[in-house]
């Protein structure tokens, strides 16, 4: 990530080339990430019976990513599944994605009838954001989270679910891809 507005506004460090690749590697793998890559949809031809293949999928330019990272085991008192959105993209920000990923993911996280290590329970979902990243704490507000801590050495704030807004997150379709 070369960008350093978007370092800052994800706290992340930077890496080399060789490290991002590592990394993507270890998330493919590990048990407690959940990442779903955001692709832009203007390109795709989604008129009635299109089908969404591999090949229709990689014309589509990446915009970002939602990431669910589970933080211990279900059972215990700690456990907590941290999320996180990222619209790196600057074309692709304040026009709801972020707002539709999230519900979506956690829609998805949260239904009964998803795969292990999920569901999760609700309660249990926590973000960490930038203090001076306002955009982000209003959308989270927005999906039900509320600020429950600010650590000022870390100049971040932590928002559980609380149910604030009391609005059901849209669910969307599970589909597989044509081969």
């Amino acid at each position: 990530m070369t960008s350093a507005e978007l370092r800052e506004l994800t706290a992340s460090e930077p890496l080399t080339l060789e490290e991002e690749y590592e990394m993507q590697r270890k998330w493919q793998t590990d048990e407690d990430k959940l990442t779903f890559i955001l692709l832009s949809g203007e390109l795709f031809d989604a008129k009635g019976d299109a089908r969404v293949t591999p090949e229709s999928l990689t014309s589509l330019p990446m915009i970002g990513d939602v990431n669910l990272f589970l933080k211990g085991c279900p059972e215990d008192e700690d456990f907590e599944v941290e999320v996180e959105i990222m619209i790196a993209e600057p074309a692709f920000r304040r026009r709801g994605i972020a707002y539709t990923a999230l519900q979506l993911m956690l829609s998805y996280a949260t239904d009964p009838s998803s795969p292990p290590p999920l569901p999760v329970p609700k309660d249990r979902l926590v973000a960490r954001i930038g203090d001076k990243n306002e955009p982000s704490i209003r959308l989270f507000e927005k999906l039900g989270f509320s600020v429950t801590k600010r650590v000022a050495v870390f100049e971040e704030v932590e928002l559980r679910y609380t149910g604030a807004n009391q609005l059901p997150w849209t669910a969307g379709v599970l589909k597989s891809l044509d081969a």
